[in-house]
């Protein structure tokens, strides 16, 4: 089955075919650098290793970049608040995104252009619009004329006609269209500027974009991502810039993501509800946030809220038990599945490249993954005396969990050091030392030895009670908290 995505360019699901036969060139809009990036700014970050995972899977040669815009009001204006120069601002938070996404284990790109290093090909491509009549300039500033092309708003479908019907805009004088918008920005006193044939200034936010993809890939490329609140008006005026200087065809396919809400609330500055990536890591783990990204399609809104966090916990609790229990029977001499457990694990890897090759379909892709674990848990567990069968089918088992999990990105911490992080991250909510439980259990265990199971059955009570879920086995008890 061929890879078929969703391009919201001609609003249809269509067959993937890249420029060039077998390479895929890939752009995607990165953070504006001027603080800690919040969880909602990752999701893209996210989606898109997957998404490059799976081209790579699928047999292409990927070629992809995500930028840093080191330019911009928001930088210059925190700059000035806290008395240091706007580039060593954007160059702290720069480094501050690489901890972050280092910690949420993703494979790097290939490139992260940053605007500063691109300024020469803006000014080039600013030049180029304004000797093809699509761009004007005043006073030292540069705007784009929308009405020099015709194909504006055939992304986002908003056309400045409709736009105007009953809304008031602000009426500037330089501008020949009140929706032109700015290429090449006068530099204004104590603002970081460049030479330019217009004066001294910088780019405006739209042409960066435009102008280091041109740098990178050229005019054409395969596929541009971004969040959906950058359909418009960035990269429609993308569209506008790349195209007007070309004459070709920019993008073929735009793959836009959701937003990410908290409580069913929009993420926003004004309503208090922020939380940044690094405050995340340190409540919870790099796991639970790309479960929660990669456990819901990335075209439908997905809400962080306590629930989505307990519902993560709980699947990963489910992943990773199973992975224990199968680690628990492989020794560096297993080297061979079990046909029968190969046949499942197979037919469930078939299923999920049906799922993801339709339009990146992780939900189903992960009904599939449990449907595995099911099968695993009903033939495998813990506590068993180890033989060949047994250790056969916890080697099909790892082989499906760790191809599919290198796919996501996802399972890739040692299995029982992982269950616990989970416990001790559950139990420091449930206010519960692990000692008490530990105890607890080495009681229970004590009066199990003696036969006194009618106190034994009041531990276990007790332990339920607190959250904590008791299994015993040949080879002794194993506790964890409920997920």
């Amino acid at each position: 089955m061929s890879l078929k995505i969703y391009n919201t360019l001609t609003r249809k699901t269509e067959e993937f075919v890249p420029l060039k036969p077998g390479h895929v060139t890939m752009y995607v809009c990165g953070p504006t650098v001027y603080d800690f990036l919040h969880i909602g700014n990752f999701r893209g970050v996210v989606f898109f290793n997957l998404l490059r995972n799976w081209l790579e899977h699928s047999g292409f040669t990927v070629k992809y970049a995500l930028n840093f815009t080191d330019v911009d009001d928001k930088i210059i204006t925190r700059a000035n608040e806290r008395g240091m120069a706007a580039g060593d601002l954007a160059e702290k938070y720069i480094a501050e995104y690489k901890t972050d996404f280092k910690n949420l284990g993703l494979r790097p790109h290939d490139m992260n252009p940053k605007v500063t290093e691109s300024m020469d090909n803006i000014v080039a491509m600013v030049a180029d619009l304004i000797g093809k009549k699509k761009a004007y300039e005043v006073q030292g500033d540069v705007n784009y004329a929308i009405d020099s092309f015709a194909g504006y708003g055939k992304l986002s479908g908003r056309h400045t006609e409709d736009q105007q019907a009953g809304n008031r805009i602000d009426v500037d004088d330089r501008k020949r269209n009140p929706f032109d918008f700015a290429l090449w920005k006068s530099a204004k006193p104590g603002e970081v500027s460049w030479p330019s044939p217009w004066g001294p200034g910088r780019p405006g936010w739209h042409i960066e974009c435009s102008a280091m993809i041109q740098k990178i890939f050229g005019d054409q490329i395969d596929i541009h991502g971004g969040g959906m609140d950058l359909l418009f008006p960035h990269h429609e005026n993308e569209i506008a810039q790349s195209e007007g200087c070309s004459g070709k065809q920019f993008v073929k396919y735009w793959v836009h993501w959701n937003m990410l809400n908290f409580g069913s609330q929009k993420m926003s500055k004004s309503l208090g509800n922020i939380i940044s990536m690094r405050e995340f890591l340190e409540m919870y783990n790099a796991e639970i946030y790309k479960w929660m990204i990669l456990s819901v399609h990335y075209r439908t809104v997905s809400d962080f809220s306590d629930a989505a966090v307990d519902r993560a916990v709980s699947g990963l609790a489910r992943v990773y038990s199973s992975m224990a229990a199968a680690q628990t029977y492989l020794t560096a001499d297993v080297k061979a599945g079990d046909p029968a457990f190969d046949k499942i694990t197979g037919e469930a890897w078939t299923k999920i490249e049906t799922a993801m090759n339709d339009d990146f379909g992780t939900p189903e892709a992960f009904a599939s993954m449990f449907e595995v674990i099911r099968q695993f848990n009903n033939q495998v567990r813990r506590g068993l005396k180890a033989n060949p069968t047994l250790q056969a089918k916890s080697y099909s088992f790892m082989q499906f969990m760790n191809k599919f999990g290198a796919m996501l990105s996802l399972f890739q911490e040692p299995a029982q050091e992982f269950l616990i992080k989970l416990d001790d991250m559950l139990l420091k909510k449930l206010n519960i030392e692990r000692s008490v439980v530990d105890a607890l259990v080495a009681e229970r265990t004590k009066v199990r030895e003696a036969k006194d199971f009618a106190k034994s059955d009041e531990y276990r009570d007790k332990l339920v009670n607190m959250g904590i879920s008791v299994s015993d086995s040949a080879t002794g008890t194993h506790w964890e908290v409920t997920k």
